[in-house]
């Protein structure tokens, strides 16, 4: 997903500013700072005084200097001391505001100047309002009796009125006193002392509250407030008040350096009264001790990242809780369930035209408090690997992949070892404009010294002597064909190209007995598509897999030469095995006889330009019935509007249906939900239902959701309001990330990103099994 913000729509505010662009003010010339040495120059329809004393313009008087340009119906200006009075239709502007008043007087000279009866637009942002009267020092403007908003002036959702608001067009800050923030004609908030921004710098203060319900954590507040405290680095605290729970406090503190940056985040709540009040209900559910909340708890990350050169980088992310409760119970409902580990990492790595290669480590803790530690995957400390692939000849290329790695586990029930996995290879790239050849052929190595303990734990399971450096080696050899065929055809009276692709991939791997070697890091992996063209069926180095096959595949698509857009997409095909499957992660697992594999068949179709359609089918002609089944299908509507439909089944695993919807009732109105549901379980996963409301300036969303918070099926509720201010702030909790995760499509630049999986039980592909 994107971590960055949806940017402000102002699309619904009209098109002319609250004070229209001046159609006869010359352009900004420079900023303030270069005013001094700026001439000033005059003009009018009539002009009379003393040169060089008095002068007096009648009819569309002007006096322009630097970046300031005014215009009025009449000006006395006095060369010698720089005063000036102007009256009658006062326009004026600089390279920060416009400004309309009745009355203006001042001094060119000292930069002073008083207005009376103003209405203004800053420049850079939308802002506008009025005021009574107004002096401008400089780049420091006080109003007086005045307003503020990003909303046109006869449609005002909101405005801070205040009885001085002072703008700092210079540092980017304006500070209102004796402040009261109003939604439509009612105050909701008063305060004595207020500062906002008037540009996009940053500037230290405090940031807008976030304020909730729930019953775990009663009232919640959270105030944040943002130090400034160097152009390469800042820090925001966050103090947060949980009526149920106690006083928390939160820190983020970010930096750059000249080749890098990171971020620091540390949380910590001492004496969580949640540990007390469930502390029994912890252990009437049998949750082991080591799983159990702590009484002080807390949080903390690092990121950081370097780059010494165009080569080499480093980069470094660590990660602590205090306990495996901790991400679901101070997550709030934005957020989905807890991961099942939480990983830290550190190392060096480099890239050149034809190599990669890296030293790292990382450590594992466990996040979810309803598993042993001995499901978590072991820590590699340290691994150190490299890849080197690099043409030796027009027609071949060589390479080399190894890796040497030192696996320890969290839990003490599971001893370690190290492994060494070295695999060079050759391969003859042959291909023309419309067919390829690439036949390969590697050697895989691999050697382990094991720790005693489990050397002796293998060979106690396979009823041998203790092995504390098993080995394993082998070639293998592939060769991955291919031709490419294409037509023009006409389809709905537009001219396409259809192609056709038929694939052919051999590859012949012999058998080699391994069970005697660890599972450290190797899982099996997901059947799908790209599964058809790999050489091992299984992740990680502790097992290669035996082969005697060969991959049939066929692929068409159907491209609009118009403009590039691929109508149709569709592919199928399957591994015939000609030899038994005997290897396999665990030793006794017996034989999977030779034949045919499940057919796999994907497909995208655009039915029209806002509506397509994709699909994922596999089925297993051995017991003939399916082993996968996805649809998914997107219907855009209008310039915002989506609708989302999937079903996804996957055999012995999951069956789950998704439906999601953002939907315009009008250019102000939306309705926004999902129901994401497993079959399977019988159970709702996740539910939404909300009501949007758009307008120039505000943004208000209500939003209600069910949705299921651990991997013992528990669910949370809650329903939330947030008030967006544009070009303010929000109030309330911040539920447009959810709607992002939750909607694909909710803001249309996240379709061309891969969203984040939230399903429950979908196996990871390179997860190592415990």
């Amino acid at each position: 997903m994107a971590a960055e913000e949806r940017p402000e729509d102002w699309r619904l505010c009209p098109l002319e500013d609250a004070v229209p662009v001046f159609p006869d003010a010359p352009p900004p010339i420079g900023s303030s700072a270069d005013r001094e040495d700026m001439p000033t120059e005059i003009g009018g329809d009539a002009l009379s005084g003393v040169y060089g004393e008095e002068t007096r313009l009648r009819g569309n008087a002007t006096l322009q200097r630097g970046d300031q340009f005014l215009a009025t119906d009449s000006l006395d200006f006095n060369q010698e001391t720089g005063q000036y009075v102007a009256e009658g239709s006062v326009r004026y502007q600089d390279s920060g505001m416009r400004i309309v008043a009745e009355r203006l007087h001042g001094n060119q000279g000292t930069d002073t100047h008083e207005i009376e009866n103003v209405r203004y637009q800053l420049i850079e942002r939308r802002g506008n309002g009025g005021a009574d009267r107004a002096e401008l020092v400089g780049d420091v403007g006080s109003l007086y009796g005045s307003t503020y908003s990003t909303c046109p002036p006869g449609d005002r959702h909101w405005e801070l009125r205040a009885r001085q608001i002072d703008v700092d067009i210079e540092s980017g800050w304006g500070t209102a006193r004796g402040a009261s923030l109003h939604l439509g004609r009612f105050p909701i908030l008063y305060m004595p002392y207020f500062k906002f921004p008037v540009d996009d710098r940053r500037q230290t203060g405090l940031l807008y509250p976030a304020i909730g319900y729930s019953g775990r954590n009663g009232f919640d507040y959270a105030q944040p407030i943002y130090l400034n405290l160097a152009p390469n680095y800042d820090m925001t605290l966050e103090p947060r008040y949980m009526a149920r729970r106690g006083v928390m406090l939160g820190t983020e503190f970010r930096y750059l350096t000249q080749n890098g940056g990171g971020l620091l985040n540390v949380e910590y709540l001492p004496s969580d009264k949640l540990t007390e009040r469930d502390r029994q209900r912890e252990i009437d559910e049998g949750i082991p001790e080591e799983n159990r909340r702590e009484d002080d708890r807390g949080m903390f990350h690092h990121s950081n990242s370097h780059r010494f050169n165009g080569t080499w980088h480093t980069s470094t992310n660590l990660n602590w809780i205090s306990d495996p409760r901790y991400l679901e119970d101070m997550s709030n409902s934005l957020t989905s369930q807890s991961p099942v580990n939480l990983t830290s990492s550190t190392g060096i790595f480099g890239r050149g035209r034809y190599w990669d290669a890296g030293l790292m480590a990382d450590y594992n803790l466990l996040s979810d408090y309803t598993l042993p530690e001995a499901v978590l995957p072991y820590n590699r400390l340290p691994r150190l690997f490299g890849n080197w692939e690099q043409p030796v000849m027009p027609w071949l290329v060589a390479g080399l992949s190894t890796d040497a790695t030192r696996f320890e586990h969290t839990s003490d029930g599971r001893p370690g070892g190290s492994r060494f996995d070295a695999k060079p290879f050759v391969s003859v790239p042959l291909e023309g404009a419309a067919w390829f050849v690439r036949p390969t052929l590697a050697y895989r190595y691999t050697r382990y010294q094991l720790d005693q303990e489990l050397a002796d734990q293998i060979g106690a399971r396979l009823g041998q002597p203790a092995e504390r450096a098993p080995s394993r080696s082998l070639p293998i050899a592939s060769v991955d064909a291919g031709l490419f065929f294409d037509r023009q055809t006409m389809f709905r009276g537009d001219s396409y190209v259809q192609t056709l692709e038929p694939r052919l991939f051999y590859l012949r791997t012999p058998y080699r007995n391994q069970d005697n070697l660890p599972v450290f890091d190797t899982g099996s992996m997901t059947f799908s598509w790209g599964q058809l063209f790999r050489d091992n069926r299984f992740s990680g180095a502790d097992r290669q897999a035996d082969a005697n096959q060969m991959t049939v595949a066929l692929t068409t698509r159907l491209i609009r030469e118009s403009d590039g857009l691929e109508k149709l997409s569709a592919s199928i095909g399957q591994i015939r095995y000609f030899d038994d499957l005997r290897v396999w992660l665990d030793p006794g697992t017996p034989p999977v006889e030779s034949g045919e594999s499940s057919w796999v068949a994907e497909g995208a179709y655009a039915i029209n330009d806002r509506w397509n359609l994709n699909a994922s089918y596999q089925w297993d002609p051995r017991d003939r019935r399916d082993d996968l089944v996805s649809i998914r299908s997107r219907y855009l509507l209008g310039d915002d509007g989506i609708v989302n439909l999937g079903y996804r089944y996957r055999r012995d695993l999951l069956e789950q249906a998704d439906f999601s919807f953002l939907y315009p009732i009008n250019a102000s109105w939306s309705v926004v939900g999902r129901y994401y549901y497993s079959l399977q379980d019988r159970q709702l996963l996740e539910g939404i239902a909300g009501l949007q409301w758009d307008s120039c300036c505000v943004t208000v969303r209500l939003v209600g959701r069910r949705y299921v918070r651990n991997r013992l099926g528990e669910m949370n509720d809650a329903i939330q309001l947030e008030v967006e201010l544009k070009g303010l702030s929000s109030l309330g909790a911040n539920t447009e990330d959810r709607l992002r995760r939750a909607i694909l499509g909710y803001y249309r630049d996240d379709l061309y990103l891969v969203p984040p999986s939230d399903l429950i039980g979908e196996p990871v592909e390179t997860d190592p099994l415990p």
